[in-house]
């Protein structure tokens, strides 16, 4: 196939579930060009070209350069396989980045918390003998409280105050003491490990065979680590607590599959947490599994999910938010994409309705966090149902 009919075919692999705005249109422009990407490396490697886009409600951009400039948006599930293929699309960029949500049973003293946190920060904890790197000052890093108001229809037994931990696991992203790290672009070992395949859409760094399988086992670990780290920084901060979720919104899955700014949905009685701006409330939700198939027909992926093959895929999605994600208030819309020895530019349509705007690096674009409308999204097509609305009380940056 053509270049542009690889690119066309992409185009029917993504599925957006998300909102009409901004973010989730620049999320909708890049994406389809690392799926065609994949499906060129699926069709070189002799593999049928199906890799899948699947957005969940809070599809935006990635402020992730190399991700970006790879082809990839966030908030959503990318699939190349069934999960027992050994191939590993490096480009993605798993680190193991998750919310670590805890009960208290009294509200801090916030004083206390700030000299705990700077104490955190001056020292030398470790575990598996591995320093601990505490990034609360970075991204969007965060210690947050909360009081909880249950809903009522929920049988089930929350404190009255709550913490959301958000933090990855900066300690695996280069060279380590344990072996390569998990990002390609920081790793040596990692970068001579991997294959760099030309496509008519960039180069992406893969993982094949046996060095697969051995990249997943380091990336499990490596999130068994993210998890653990959260719940020292919360025995440290806090002393006591009741521990109520600790998932990760980006990761791999399997081989073959990575949430990128979304949950995962395993079992069903897991709470997740859903965060969205300091100003609004979070919420402790459940998932539903998804999506159904009355979502998949109303949102038009039917026949079309079908056609292609990958109908279970939708099915098996089961993935929600994991926030509001980034939106761009000057922005309306892409109204097209231009591209110039292999560098993608984006023309988008302004909101004041004057000119137009390049840009092709979006990380420095100013932005807003989305609010309710995500959630009130993720209950549209009932891939949630809420447990507790989490109130504001203070947040923690240092």
């Amino acid at each position: 196939m053509k270049r542009e009919e690889i690119l066309q075919n992409a185009k029917g692999y993504c599925f957006f579930i998300g909102l009409n705005d901004s973010g989730a249109e620049l999320c909708r422009a890049n994406t389809v060009y690392g799926i065609a990407a994949i499906h060129y490396i699926q069709h070189q490697l002799g593999m049928s070209p199906n890799a899948t886009f699947i957005a969940s409600p809070d599809m935006t951009i990635t402020r992730n350069t190399n991700r970006w400039k790879s082809g990839f948006g966030y908030g959503g599930k990318i699939s190349w396989g069934e999960g027992e293929d050994e191939l590993i699309i490096l480009d993605t960029k798993p680190n193991a980045c998750g919310m670590l949500v805890g009960g208290l049973d009294k509200l801090p003293d916030i004083e206390v918390l700030i000299r705990r946190l700077h104490e955190m920060e001056t020292s030398k904890t470790q575990i598996d003998g591995v320093t601990l790197k505490w990034d609360f000052y970075k991204g969007n890093h965060f210690v947050d409280i909360f009081e909880v108001e249950p809903v009522v229809k929920f049988d089930i037994n929350l404190p009255p105050y709550a913490f959301v931990i958000h933090g990855s696991a900066d300690e695996f992203r280069e060279d380590n003491k344990l072996g390569f790290g998990i990002y390609y672009d920081k790793s040596k070992q990692l970068y001579n490990m991997a294959e760099h395949i030309k496509t008519p859409f960039g180069t992406l760094n893969i993982l094949k065979g046996n060095d697969a399988k051995k990249y997943f086992e380091k990336y499990k670990y490596v999130e068994n680590f993210a998890k653990r780290k959260k719940i020292k920084g919360a025995e440290l901060l806090f002393e006591e607590f009741t521990e109520i979720s600790n998932e990760t919104h980006q990761g791999l899955i399997n081989m073959n599959e990575i949430v990128l700014g979304c949950h995962y949905l395993r079992n069903l009685n897991t709470l997740f947490s859903i965060t969205l701006r300091g100003d609004l409330p979070a919420y402790l939700v459940k998932g539903n599994p998804n999506l159904s198939p009355q979502s998949i027909e109303l949102l038009g992926f039917e026949k079309r999910a079908k056609r292609l093959g990958v109908y279970d895929r939708l099915i098996n999605a089961n993935i929600i938010p994991h926030g509001g994600g980034y939106v761009f208030p000057d922005i309306l819309t892409v109204s097209k994409v231009i591209e110039v020895e292999g560098k993608r530019y984006f023309e988008v349509e302004m909101q004041n309705d004057r000119g137009k705007k390049i840009i092709s690096e979006v990380r420095e674009l100013p932005y807003e966090y989305r609010g309710r409308n995500v959630v009130l999204r993720a209950l549209e097509t009932g891939i949630i149902d809420i447990v507790a609305k989490l109130i504001p009380q203070y947040v923690l940056k240092t």
